[in-house]
């Protein structure tokens, strides 16, 4: 493909050099530029895509794409023979030049992404299988993983750069899918990650704080989220959860169909729990009954999500209702584990002080006379606010607290312990343990558990390491808890 179509929607400020060069691929890692590569220097993500210009060039890069303005330009792009494309805001350049590139991939599938705090991930995992057992052929992107088909991909981002995103997009295309299932971050949003795509679908699950290190206030984490609803087509549907304060908020400004869902307000597709138990819940969704493997309040509206998905996309009640009681929870999300002592121990993703009262709740509202004990941790160089805030969720509903490490990255874990310490009362302290070594900590609640207690094991979910200092490392708590229960 020519450079002049690719650039055109780029919001191009100037141009040195032959804008006819042909293109063979586009990049943002100088270290995958080839002969014949787009190079395009994002600015503003942490590492400066200008600094890798003269190894993009080096590389044999046919064409460069960077922001005006750089005062050291004159030194990196002085024996560059190529093209040189100057832009107001590279982050857009990326996502337009991709969607270019790829032949806007996005248009020619139902993509539909899912934005919101909590549930993000076990959605859009739950929509991919819902979808491929309705006869579909669907890709997937996900903190967990991306799928192409049944192609298992790894992934570093919650949201991906727009480049890798569209790559995805165009490779679910030639492998024959329909549709594809895209978890959409605040910050994904802010960084443009999704400008130029076309979403069918958008739906919003709830809002509490997270991301606030990023963001600086709630008021522009919100923003961030409403974002993504602004940016959708008159022929999308924007579907949301009007039992969150913010449902409503999130859609106001939108162009899309608006289709809402919920369990305690008016909405257009409504479910609530009959009976619930740790091997599954029966939910009642629009009047009809269904069994579904999975637990907990913010399990009824994920499925309740899918559900409206589902229809608003043209998907037979009935049918949907079939799939959904043949789902399992995503990895890592109340993942249950049976030992010795009848001992239960979940292992789930909550890092937020809404989402870890939310899994403590179900615990406890499905086993009121076992004893609950809550091992957890905050994540290092993350928002700190959240940490006290958590630990007033684990003594709301646990017996027992053990406060341990996360992914403490550059911060002291027993700092990041005393800040969660602050959200405790004196009665709260008294029923806690601090043990800084994760290992040891799910060890020691394991043999500290009475009979048929209830473990979890909150923040890590489907996790396989652990980052301390810069260092990441294999840590799998399902090894680490079947290894502690032989010693029963």
């Amino acid at each position: 493909m020519k450079l002049e179509e690719i650039i055109k929607r780029c919001a191009v400020t100037s141009v040195s050099g032959n804008t006819a060069v042909e293109i063979d691929a586009i990049t943002n890692d100088s270290r995958k530029v080839a002969p014949g590569s787009l190079f395009v220097a994002v600015s503003g993500c942490g590492n400066d895509g200008r600094q890798y210009i003269k190894a993009a060039i080096e590389a044999g890069a046919a064409a460069v794409i960077l922001e005006e303005g750089d005062p050291a330009e004159k030194e990196y792009l002085s024996a560059f023979h190529g093209t040189t494309v100057h832009v107001k805001d590279s982050r857009l350049a990326a996502a337009m030049a991709a969607d270019a590139f790829y032949e806007h991939p996005s248009g020619k599938l139902n993509l539909v992404g899912i934005t919101g705090t909590n549930g993000k991930t076990t959605t859009v995992t739950l929509l991919y299988n819902l979808f491929r057992s309705l006869g579909y052929e669907c890709g997937l992107m996900s903190t967990i993983a991306n799928y192409v088909g049944s192609v298992r991909l790894e992934t570093a981002n919650t949201t991906s750069d727009p480049i890798t995103i569209n790559a995805l997009l165009d490779r679910m295309c030639k492998a024959g899918c329909e549709y594809c299932f895209m978890e959409v971050s605040s910050i994904g949003v802010d960084q443009k990650r999704v400008e130029g795509l076309e979403f069918k679908v958008g739906i919003f699950s709830n809002l509490t704080h997270d991301h606030l290190d990023y963001h600086g206030t709630f008021a522009e984490y919100l923003r961030c989220k409403q974002a993504f609803f602004d940016q959708l087509s008159k022929d999308a549907y924007a579907i949301t959860n009007t039992d969150d304060r913010n449902g409503r908020i999130m859609v106001q400004n939108t162009k899309a169909h608006i289709v809402t869902y919920g369990c305690k307000t008016a909405a257009d597709h409504k479910c609530r729990i009959i009976e619930e138990g740790f091997d599954g819940m029966l939910l009642n969704i629009d009047g009809k009954e269904v069994w579904t493997r999975l637990v907990g309040a913010h399990n009824a509206y994920n499925l309740l999500a899918l559900y409206t998905t589902a229809v608003t996309l043209g998907a037979g009640a009935e049918e949907t209702m079939i799939a959904l009681s043949g789902l399992e929870s995503a990895k890592g999300r109340l993942e249950t584990i049976r030992g010795p002592k009848d001992l239960t121990v979940v292992i789930d993703y909550a890092h937020t002080p809404d989402a870890l009262e939310n899994v403590l709740k179900t615990l406890r509202d499905i086993g009121p006379e076992r004893q609950l004990i809550c091992l957890f941790g905050c994540g290092g160089d993350r928002d700190r606010t959240k940490r006290p805030e958590m630990g007033a969720v684990a003594e709301k509903y646990a017996d027992r607290i053990i406060l341990t490490s996360d992914n403490s990255r550059t911060e002291s874990t027993s700092e990041i312990i005393e800040e969660i310490k602050g959200g405790l009362t004196p009665t709260g302290l008294a029923k806690t343990l601090s043990i800084s070594d994760r290992k040891e900590a799910i060890r020691t609640a394991i043999i500290l558990a009475d009979k048929g207690a209830v473990l979890l094991l909150a923040g890590k979910g489907h996790e396989t390491y652990q980052i301390i200092g810069k260092d990441k490392r294999h840590f799998d708590e399902r090894e680490i808890v079947e290894e502690a229960f032989k010693t029963l």
